[in-house]
């Protein structure tokens, strides 16, 4: 069973039909909407500021979700939209992901940058804080830099086909 766990007083909200992986870890300001699946060994750690991650989203293994302390100089929360992929082991340091969106495999998003709709940011990419992603475009490299447009095909083909994957996969563990 996922660990879940309550700190400083806030309780993780997980939606209807959301699974967790047994070894998934949720903790305290997390909100976590409806059909989307939080993968093994992922940690949500909402300890010192808000985590949300939208409906039909998933949350693929060995992913880290963290922020920065409201207390901090530059505070920053986790916003993940719907329909969105955040690929295996990825780090989404307080960041927005806004709908629709892949992000690659070990890539890393960090405080304050916001991917916008339609994204998808290539495995390995670094996304440097406070840099704002061009919506239906691809970013590649180290610093992340935007290489071409997301063409239609990619949005079904890459974009939504993995999130209704997920959504496949994650049934057959229930």
């Amino acid at each position: 069973m996922a660990l879940i766990k309550e700190v400083r007083g806030y309780t993780p909200e997980i939606g209807d039909d959301t699974w967790l992986a047994d070894n998934a870890t949720v903790i305290g300001n997390v909100k976590i909407g409806e059909h989307s699946s939080i993968w093994f060994n992922a940690v949500l750690r909402g300890d010192v500021n808000a985590i949300t991650i939208g409906n039909h989203t998933n949350i693929q293994d060995g992913v880290v979700i963290h922020t920065l302390y409201d207390g901090s100089k530059s505070p920053s929360q986790t916003h993940i939209g719907d329909y969105v992929s955040v690929g295996h082991n990825a780090i989404i340091h307080g960041a927005v992901i806004e709908d629709n969106c892949l992000i690659g495999m070990g890539a890393t998003i960090l405080d304050n940058a916001v991917v916008a709709t339609g994204c998808i940011v290539a495995a390995n990419a670094l996304v440097l804080s406070n840099q704002k992603l061009e919506p239906y475009s691809v970013y590649a490299g180290i610093p992340a830099k935007k290489v071409k447009d997301v063409t239609p095909e990619q949005r079904d083909e890459i974009i939504k086909r993995t999130a209704r994957d997920y959504y496949t996969y994650a049934s057959w563990y229930r």
